[in-house]
């Protein structure tokens, strides 16, 4: 092992630009629900690893695995909404024109990746079928698919496909459908590419189609935003059906942030809760990935010697020496996180920072030396703000007056409080006047700002404050009345514990 000094930082708190990554994955459950085509819709908070997933998935390097990766940082939007359809539910509006999305791109994915096909004469008719439609209709068997909705496209569907021309507008010809006019065919058009994808893909092979940072954007108001989601995440359930029933391996998944997913209201929502989600979690009972397993590939990446063992936690920090209330480092300082990947390696790479400076003060020092509670103890307030700062992030579009209530706190000062004490607050700073103040610890629960006191018995074991990155599937209790500051938080709000 490298002395700790060598080291410049654990990674980075941004999956783009993290080139320990792919060096120092973690198989999560998730992924691997991904992998094995188990569970398709990934949920967690930002920075607990969905970007990680997707990039793990497409660096995956098998003969018989094909995977093809969506992000829309610079999607044509205005082109898809055109893509809407009329006269039924605005949560189903877009599931046709995703499925086409999809099934286009996996119509690539077969003419251009995999070297198998076509694997039989039957594969061969569908694959033609499917070389035709494309190079008819977009000039190439390889599309660029975010180009695939552009208004000037025009659709070859004949003699590729079988289209009820009656659907088709006056004057309207199969062989050239402008792609405006998709939405009042797009189902016939589905069914055909389905059949004809299905029929020529190899069954022993997989094919994965993801979809990530569809955050970029989020706006709850914006119903063409809400709609478009809800719309994929109906495609995807339904084209992993099909493809499941036809005994082919074709899947279809989507990384979202689980908040904006509790914004999303649709029919069925609760069935592809129970059956398809998979949340990304670490370090609860649910799961056996830990970060701190995370931190120790990242370690040996950073500190090992090549083919050497693996570097432990406790080789990097000093646990023989406890932290303030019996803790062990690792204990305290996964507590000032939301137990995701991005706050973990932030708060390592300031306690690195913290140690490498105190060393350097000390020409004397012992350079074998581990980080100790000195250096954490140091790092608080830098990693406290930049918690802050995250937070931020992830909440103004939710509640774009939260700072308030984080003013609040800060003026109780301490960093467990009563509901008595807040509204006190709240109506001397003139806050939310008139306002369900139980509503208002509710929205600040739903985010982790707070949690609340849940006294023991009925089952639960000892009095304890409950969170919801721990528990996302407790609800807020409105009958609380006492509250805790989350740890993260304590030294940006300048908060005294009791």
């Amino acid at each position: 092992m490298k002395d700790l000094v060598e080291a410049n930082f654990f990674g980075a708190v941004d999956a783009d630009n993290d080139d320990l990554l792919l060096k120092s994955f973690e198989n999560h459950r998730a992924f691997l629900s991904v992998l094995n085509q188990e569970r398709f819709l990934v949920l967690g908070k930002k920075g607990s690893g969905k970007t990680a997933i997707f990039k793990k998935l497409l660096d995956v390097v098998e003969h018989d695995f094909f995977c093809f990766g969506h992000t829309f940082s610079d999607y044509p939007w205005h082109y898809h909404d055109l893509q809407a359809r009329v006269g039924i539910p605005d949560f189903d509006k877009f599931t046709h024109s995703w499925k086409y999305l999809i099934l286009v791109t996996v119509s690539k994915m077969l003419l251009n990746y995999d070297n198998s096909l076509p694997y039989d004469d039957e594969s061969l008719e569908h694959l033609g079928r499917i070389e035709r439609f494309i190079v008819d209709s977009y000039g190439s068997r390889d599309p660029d698919v975010t180009q695939l909705f552009t208004p000037t496209k025009k659709l070859k569907l004949k003699p590729s496909f079988e289209i009820d021309t009656k659907l088709l507008k006056f004057g309207v010809s199969p062989e050239q459908v402008p792609v405006t006019d998709l939405p009042v065919i797009v189902q016939e058009v589905n069914a055909n590419l389905m059949r004809s994808v299905i029929g020529a893909m190899n069954p022993e092979h997989r094919y994965v189609i993801c979809f990530d940072q569809l955050d970029l954007g989020f706006d709850p108001n914006d119903a063409n935003y809400v709609n478009r989601l809800i719309g994929l995440i109906l495609a995807c359930r339904d084209i992993n059906i099909a493809s499941r029933q036809a005994g082919k391996r074709f899947f279809v998944s989507v990384l979202l942030r689980d908040d904006i997913y509790d914004e999303l209201r649709f029919e069925d929502k609760n069935k592809i809760t129970e059956n398809f989600v998979s949340l990304i979690e670490w370090d609860t009972p649910r799961v056996t990935s830990t970060l701190k397993e995370l931190m120790e590939n990242r370690f040996t990446s950073v500190l090992g010697d090549n083919g050497g063992d693996k570097v432990t936690w406790d080789e990097v920090f000093n646990e023989d020496r406890e932290m303030p209330g019996h803790q062990t480092k690792y204990q305290h300082i996964l507590d000032h996180t939301y137990q995701r990947p991005r706050d973990m390696i932030k708060f390592c790479n300031l306690v690195l920072d913290s140690f490498k400076g105190r060393l350097g003060q000390d020409n004397s020092a012992d350079h074998s030396k581990k980080i100790d509670n000195v250096d954490v103890h140091n790092s608080k307030q830098a990693y406290s703000d930049y918690f802050a700062r995250e937070l931020d992030d992830e909440i103004h579009k939710h509640l774009p007056n939260y700072a308030d209530f984080l003013g609040v706190i800060r003026a109780i000062g301490l960093w467990q409080f009563t509901s008595e004490e807040f509204t006190k607050y709240c109506e001397e700073r003139k806050i939310a006047e008139g306002a369900d103040i139980s509503g208002i610890l509710a929205s600040l629960y739903n985010f982790s700002i707070i949690g609340f006191y849940r006294p023991g018995g009925k089952g639960y074991g000892g009095s304890e404050y409950v969170f919801r990155y721990k528990e996302p599937r407790t609800g807020f209790d409105p009958t609380a009345t006492r509250f805790r500051a989350h740890p993260g938080l304590i030294d940006h709000l300048g908060l005294k514990r009791k």
